[in-house]
């Protein structure tokens, strides 16, 4: 057997694979202009389904889930196309230009010499910040028109998505406007007059025990959490406790704790990304990535086929994190970003088609990260 010659025979068949796939695409073409013209949705599950077995029946019995893969994949595709044609026209969400004024009121989540306050201060170098004790706070005043731009925590380099934010996203009618990304340097810190050997308990955020975790555990300290990282130096400060601290250097000196030890997170360099938020859906001219909240039928093949809709038109996906709905069962909501700008017609056309198409969708924001 010569493999020049198979080679040769596949390159022969693929040519008539393609030329087939074209002429299918081109039929669905002259579908969808039908569809359009009379008011015919693209997705017919009964009519899908029909294919499915027509192609299971027709395959040998070692290729018959290969061939009905390789079909669903193809109506994908043809769905996508079709879409495309009949959203021609259709208008999505419509923004309003961002811009940041000095008398536009900022809110972070915990107290002064935090890192929500440090990133908000990179974004919004004068405006005054009002503090709240919690993250709902935050989501509410924005949502409420108290507050113009909210500043959140959302992931970090190291110990993943703050996962409570997420939620709240999804609770909350807010939109992301811009995104930073801040360098976070962790130390331990303790009153004036305290020995590290001496302590036992160390205060911090979650997120902050979680990425000083190795420190922790080498030292024998037992982590407590507190609601931000500056909260908890504040804490350290004013309480007889014998106790330390995970902040930053600047919030330990705010607070007049003396620094025991520098750079003790599990990783460096160690980021946190913060978003902006509004209540109304703003977008600068850079806007460079979309985010979106969605929920997927729980069944077989559904994620697939939703990157498929992505593969098509040629977007490159960043991110996609999966959160539980906590209604009783397992299912989940899917939280994607992805590449691109809302002008653009193609990405324009897969909103929409989302947003017809699915049980649950949410567009979040299109925006780009401040640098």
């Amino acid at each position: 057997m010569d493999l020049d010659y198979l080679r040769k025979e596949i390159n022969e068949t693929d040519k008539v694979i393609l030329s087939a796939f074209e002429k299918r695409m081109d039929l669905c073409r002259q579908v969808a202009l039908y569809k359009k013209e009379n008011g015919l949705p693209v997705f017919q599950s009964k009519r899908e389904q029909e294919i499915i077995e027509r192609v299971r029946n027709d395959s040998p019995e070692h290729l018959k889930d290969g061939a009905a893969a390789l079909f669903t994949e193809i109506m994908d595709i043809s769905k996508c196309l079709q879409q495309q044609e009949l959203l021609k026209g259709r208008s999505f969400e419509k923004p309003v230009s961002l811009s940041f004024t000095a008398n536009d009121k900022i809110a972070c989540q915990g107290t002064s010499g935090s890192n929500s306050e440090a990133a908000a201060r990179m974004m919004f170098e004068s405006n005054e910040i009002t503090f709240y004790p919690d993250f709902e706070d935050v989501f509410k005043a924005v949502t409420e028109g108290k507050i113009k731009f909210g500043v959140i925590p959302i992931h970090n380099s190291t110990a993943g998505s703050v996962t409570q934010n997420y939620d709240l996203m999804r609770k909350y009618n807010v939109y992301i406007a811009k995104t930073i990304k801040l360098e976070v340097t962790h130390c331990l810190a303790a009153k004036p007059g305290i020995a590290q050997e001496n302590i036992k308990k160390i205060y911090s955020h979650p997120q902050a025990l979680s990425q000083c975790s190795e420190y922790l555990k080498s030292n024998g300290f037992e982590p407590a959490e507190s609601k931000n990282t500056a909260s908890a130096a504040k804490y350290a400060s004013e309480t007889d406790e014998c106790c330390g601290v995970i902040c930053s250097e600047s919030c330990a000196k705010l607070y007049g704790m003396n620094i025991l030890q520098k750079k003790i997170s599990n990783v460096t360099p160690n980021y946190t990304r913060f978003m902006c938020i509004t209540k109304d859906f703003c977008i600068s001219e850079d806007a460079c990535t979309i985010a979106v909240n969605l929920k997927l039928p729980n069944t077989k093949g559904t994620l697939y086929r939703l990157l498929t809709k992505f593969y098509m038109n040629n977007l490159n996906l960043e991110k996609i994190e999966s959160r539980p709905i906590a209604d009783g069962s397992f299912d989940v909501m899917f939280y994607l970003d992805f590449e691109g700008n809302i002008n653009n017609p193609k990405i324009k056309s897969l909103l929409i088609e989302l947003a017809d198409e699915l049980e649950y969708f949410r567009f979040l924001g299109n925006y780009s990260e401040i640098v």
